[in-house]
């Protein structure tokens, strides 16, 4: 048998967890979705085009004259891709930027009525004020 004392390490989480005491939430009070990101949002469309297509990654990213492993992770949403790139993948793919960012701001249109709606709804009585706003914004 050792002397030593035992190794414990106190662990103070970054987020209060649902179940943990004095973190609870009021019954009617639904968790709020997470707002979708926009590289993640242009990478679904590059792939779902590509896929469409029937195109191979390396098709696609030598067409581009981009590195596969780049265009995997621009697909995956793991990297904010440039300008630059995303023109050169969405010329690739018989696309004009317009055309990529139209799709991709359609699907946030999409998926951000489809919340409001479901956040309407669970606060039915409550004054919730969605935006009618219908337009692209980008800032660089």
């Amino acid at each position: 048998m050792s002397n030593q004392a035992p190794n414990h390490a106190r662990v103070i989480p970054l987020r209060p967890s649902a179940g943990r005491p004095g973190t609870t939430r009021p019954a009617d009070r639904q968790p709020t979705p997470r707002e979708p990101l926009w590289r993640d949002l242009v990478g679904d469309v590059l792939r779902r085009e590509r896929q469409a297509q029937e195109r191979t990654l390396k098709d696609v990213a030598d067409t581009a004259r981009i590195s596969m492993p780049y265009l995997s992770e621009v697909e995956r949403g793991r990297k904010e891709a440039s300008s630059e790139v995303l023109a050169a993948a969405a010329r690739a793919l018989g696309l004009s930027l317009g055309d990529l960012l139209a799709r991709a701001q359609g699907e946030l249109v999409r998926l951000t009525s489809r919340t409001s709606r479901t956040t309407q709804t669970s606060h039915a009585g409550s004054t919730a004020t969605t935006s009618s706003y219908n337009g692209l914004c980008l800032a660089a």
